[in-house]
């Protein structure tokens, strides 16, 4: 349905989207140039859909592809699994030009990301997102982790896939919870960037949800021109890109406190960000019925919106968040519809009004 690029100079790569090119894999990917050996990384929910695809497609056009199969579940993105990996890799005789295709969804594409930053000192990567959190986000961008106990994705390295392939047919078979949960992070778009795209997913999102393949290709194309804009102009996430983390401050401290087997991501993220919203109408900066828009779409989506737990759970979280500045978090907040911008003199009495307010 059509190829964007992400300009990052030598690191450059091409986003491909389309219908039923899962099965085109193998050819797509020729151009890299990457050794026979190729290591696929994926789930045992997702393997067992599409692994028998993807390793035919690879060994027809001349890869050697080694397949692992991890457990499903964000708990399991971890230097543990990480070591496995590593330990796979070894044994399975993969090099220093052996690509690693990362076949799933946030998590899968996070720890294979790593393990491609990190074997020998960085291979080939190349993303095959599966859910829709990860077709309009985590693949795009090169943010690569795993998780610690203390706090979400603080293990990590930027690291470009050198191609991206997304198959919107593979969300067919996607639980809708998932769904959901993709579309937390586009809706996040429409808040801090575009507020037609946000009126276009009001209008849309009956069909967003029937999983309309014509939608849904508009919708990921868009999402990933705009991400792609934006890390082209911060690719390390020294100022702009920030604004990708509206929602995320309260919602890694959600995850984290329930120990990543409660929420989705997108779940904790659609919560964060109706506590974020809620910080910016007391400071002014939104109002409430835009406010309210943006509680509104998450609803009809079906994504929570409420916070379960007290102010004094959550607030001692958030100094660990990745974004926290000497100890203090920094807040994206939005300014109305379209626009966003960092704040990092957020105090704790606007955070606590804000969660009481979403309780």
């Amino acid at each position: 349905m059509g190829i964007l690029r992400v300009n990052l100079k030598e690191r450059s790569y091409s986003i491909q989207i389309g219908a039923g090119n899962l099965k085109d894999l193998g050819e797509a990917i020729i151009p890299l140039q990457c050794s026979p050996r190729i290591f696929v990384v994926t789930n045992e929910l997702v393997g067992g859909l599409y692994g028998d695809q993807v390793v035919e497609s690879l060994s027809k056009t001349g890869f050697d592809p080694l397949i692992y199969q991890l457990p499903d579940g964000e708990k399991f993105k971890s230097l543990e699994s990480a070591e496995k990996l590593y330990t796979a890799a070894l044994k399975g005789g993969l090099d220093r030009r052996s690509g690693v295709v990362a076949l799933g969804g946030g998590v899968i594409g996070d720890l294979a990301g790593f393990i491609a930053a990190t074997y020998m000192r960085g291979i080939p990567l190349i993303q095959v997102p599966t859910t829709l959190l990860a077709q309009v986000d985590s693949s795009v961008g090169g943010k690569v982790a795993v998780n610690h106990p203390l706090g979400k994705n603080i293990i990590g390295s930027f690291y470009q896939p050198q191609f991206v392939l997304i198959d919107v047919e593979v969300l067919g078979t996607l639980d809708p919870r998932e769904v959901r949960a993709g579309l937390a992070e586009v809706i996040k778009y429409g808040v801090i960037e575009d507020a037609g795209f946000f009126g276009f997913l009001e209008e849309h999102i009956e069909k967003i949800l029937a999983l309309d393949q014509e939608t849904l290709a508009v919708v990921i194309q868009k999402s990933c021109t705009k991400k792609a804009v934006i890390v082209e102009k911060d690719e390390r996430e020294e100022g702009l890109r920030i604004i990708l983390n509206f929602g995320h401050t309260i919602g890694h401290a959600l995850e984290a406190l329930t120990l990543y087997q409660v929420y989705r991501h997108g779940e904790a993220v659609a919560i964060g960000m109706v506590a974020a919203a809620e910080i910016a109408v007391g400071r002014g900066l939104l109002g409430e019925a835009e406010k309210e828009r943006i509680v509104n779409i998450l609803k009809e989506v079906g994504l929570p919106t409420s916070v379960p737990f007290t102010a004094d759970k959550i607030i001692p979280l958030l100094q660990r968040d990745k974004k926290a500045y000497n100890g203090k978090p920094r807040f994206v907040l939005p300014l109305g519809l379209g626009k966003a911008d960092l704040f990092d003199d957020v105090e704790s009495g606007e955070i606590r009004a804000a969660l009481e307010k979403t309780l």
